[in-house]
């Protein structure tokens, strides 16, 4: 994108907002058909957009995070962001756009307003009550009937609910997720702890744990800041400067008493993890 990216009430239209009402609605296809297929990039400054794909393909990109679509989801696009989206010619779903003030007001009853960040949730078994949903919506928003704008803002109303409890949901997995991979990485330390001398490979604690040496390398890398290997590494590191300051073991045998086979091993390791070698660092200390 270059230049100044447009802001459009709708996409493609400098008109004022076309209804009446705080809210519209339309089939994906309706207005992606006029341009190709093909949403360019741009903004609304005051509107809230909830795409409901159903079948067929599409890519999003929201400021500058790119997606590829080919299942039902659920895509929240809050006011402001910079978005651009391209359909193919088989898409089925619907977009619901929100103005802002109406958003605002629908979310006071909610503690945590789903709305404020974008967001794509895959729709799995609850396709059938999202299909109903936004059936309702599309007709109740093209017909005049009585109480249209009261049951309008209740179909709204049901979604802002469902999204909400998606966002709690996502919050607790991750949670769950965090504490699962916290307590493998005590466990991981504790199997550490008792075998650091062995110079065990990191495979021999990931088979220990029930974990691939990937999902045991990215635990580590997320939740302490680096590798397994490193971990491992590290406590052995420690033993060996302990035992360099605080004992009068020769390097010969602070090398025997960690797992290596020879001094030489022993001081090479040492000296990639801290840049000297075994005895200029205790002569320092």
């Amino acid at each position: 994108m270059t230049g100044q990216v447009p802001v459009f009430k709708l996409y493609g239209e400098d008109r004022a907002w076309p209804t009446p009402d705080l809210i519209h609605c339309e089939s994906i296809a309706e207005r992606s058909r006029l341009h190709g297929w093909e949403i360019s990039a741009h903004l609304h400054s005051d509107l809230l957009q909830v795409l409901y794909i159903q079948s067929g393909h599409a890519e999003v990109e929201i400021d500058g995070q790119a997606r590829v679509l080919d299942q039902s989801a659920v895509q929240v696009v809050p006011a402001l962001c910079v978005h651009a989206f391209r359909f193919s010619e088989d898409i089925q779903g619907h977009v619901l756009t929100l103005a802002q003030p109406l958003v605002e007001h629908l979310g006071t009853a909610l503690e945590r307003p789903p709305l404020s960040q974008p967001v794509c949730y895959l729709v799995t078994d609850q396709r059938p009550r999202l299909d109903m949903l936004f059936a309702t919506l599309a007709h109740e928003y093209g017909q005049h009937e009585a109480g249209r704008e009261l049951m309008l803002q209740s179909l709204i109303s049901a979604l802002l609910v469902w999204l909400a409890r998606q966002a709690l949901a996502g919050e607790r997995a991750e949670a769950f997720i965090n504490d699962r991979g916290r307590n493998h990485l005590r466990r991981l330390q504790g199997l550490v702890e008792q075998h650091y001398r062995e110079h065990r490979p990191l495979d021999w604690y990931a088979s220990q744990l029930g974990l691939s040496v990937a999902h045991l390398n990215s635990l580590c890398r997320r939740l302490a800041g680096q590798s397994g290997l490193q971990l491992i590494h590290q406590r052995l590191m420690l033993e060996a400067k302990r035992n360099l300051v605080y004992t009068s073991m020769t390097i010969a045998q602070v090398a025997d008493s960690l797992g290596f086979s020879e001094a030489a091993y022993f001081s090479r390791f040492f000296r990639r993890g801290t840049g000297i070698s075994p005895r200029d660092f205790r002569n320092q200390r």
